[in-house]
């Protein structure tokens, strides 16, 4: 009787997205940032930050768990490749690219599964491409626009939203800036190895055209090294700064720590830290504080977002497999863990040899 009375599986989309900060605004944009993603790319020390976090984190495989068991089961084909277009490399690294610089970041649901209408495959889309219309109190987010073009919100063609915090060109658009300008003005000095100054002219006054072509001539010299050659009523007087005066590398390398602040990374990471020692001995514990104090944010994101019963199915839940690759142990520690394991009765030795990504010596048995 429990089989022919079963009820089909009703999938509720997620809800409505909640706007969570204030760095979205009611005519679907995000608050007008000081600076682009392109402009804070232009930026060592984020560029750095942008390829750590987003390069880690992609390159770490998914997996699929059962709650009630927490077994690792077959996972669905999302899991191993979300789009068709692409690696799922790529997919999640520009995913982890939108949450970092924007906050949040979107995916297109591109074909779902007959039985329950569940995200099959899904496209990465860049977030100046979407807008959005919201309730009227800011609240909720109650239309999805591509392109100008509206979405369903639920099904195919919907959006997949993850969500993290206000993004940095939000919330660190000044210290990014500041970083530009310390390097365009590090630029500027570069390119006019002379100091900044002025021609003082203590004869008759000279017309205007020989004036533009006597700084043109004196430019272009200063440029080529020349020898400058003055007559007796022109004097050239200094009153800017030495590029040494302006310190220009201790504002850069200042900046890049705050660059490497504001992307929760350690200073260390960018080459912006006077405290540069690691050795071998802590490289894993120098991990595991990346993982708690950098990663983890992006990596509870995805999770959490893909654990959701509109995507995964219900009793099931998406994780990153971290314990066995970027914290992964040395070999010989596993060694010792594994022999303790088997003298204890607690695994076997096909068991130990899978856990170590082994092949069988036997027969297959």
């Amino acid at each position: 009787m429990g089989i022919f009375s079963r009820k089909p599986q009703i999938i509720e989309a997620q809800n409505a997205p909640q706007i969570m900060s204030e760095s979205y605004l009611t005519y679907g944009n995000y608050f007008p940032v000081m600076v682009t993603r392109a402009q804070a790319l232009q930026v060592p020390s984020i560029k750095r930050c942008r390829d750590l976090i987003c390069g880690t984190i992609a390159s770490i495989p998914l997996e699929y768990y059962k709650k009630s068991t927490g077994e690792m089961i077959s996972p669905p084909r999302w899991i191993e490749q979300p789009s068709k277009a692409q690696p799922r490399f790529e997919t999640l690294y520009f995913t982890l690219d939108s949450l970092l610089m924007y906050g949040v970041s979107y995916w297109q649901i591109t074909e779902t599964y007959l039985e329950d209408n569940r995200m099959a495959n899904a496209n990465w889309v860049a977030n100046n491409r979407v807008t959005f219309n919201t309730d009227s109190v800011n609240n909720f987010v109650t239309q999805y626009y591509l392109d100008g073009v509206p979405l369903p919100m639920s099904g195919l063609g919907s959006l997949i939203t993850f969500q993290k915090d206000e993004g940095i060109l939000a919330s660190g658009g000044s210290t990014i800036k500041a970083a530009l300008d310390a390097q365009r003005a590090a630029s500027i000095a570069l390119e006019t190895p002379s100091a900044t100054g002025f021609l003082k002219n203590s004869g008759a006054d000279l017309p205007p055209a020989e004036v533009s072509g006597l700084l043109a001539a004196w430019k272009r010299a200063r440029q080529n090294n020349g020898t400058a050659y003055l007559t007796s009523t022109l004097d050239y007087q200094t009153t800017g700064f030495s590029p040494k005066d302006m310190a220009y590398q201790d504002a850069i390398q200042g900046l890049a720590t705050e660059c490497a602040r504001l992307c929760s990374v350690d200073p260390y990471y960018v080459s912006a830290s006077m405290n540069t020692t690691m050795t071998y001995a802590n490289v894993q514990d120098e991990r595991k504080q990346m993982v708690a104090f950098t990663l983890q944010p992006y990596v509870s994101a995805i999770e959490s977002r893909l654990s959701m019963n509109d995507v995964s199915t219900e009793g099931h839940f998406v994780k990153f497999c971290l314990d066995d690759t970027f914290l992964r142990t040395e070999p010989m520690e596993r060694l010792l863990v594994l022999e303790k394991m088997l003298a204890l009765g607690l695994i076997t030795t096909e068991q130990a040899m899978q856990m170590e990504d082994l092949s069988p010596n036997g027969n297959g048995s």
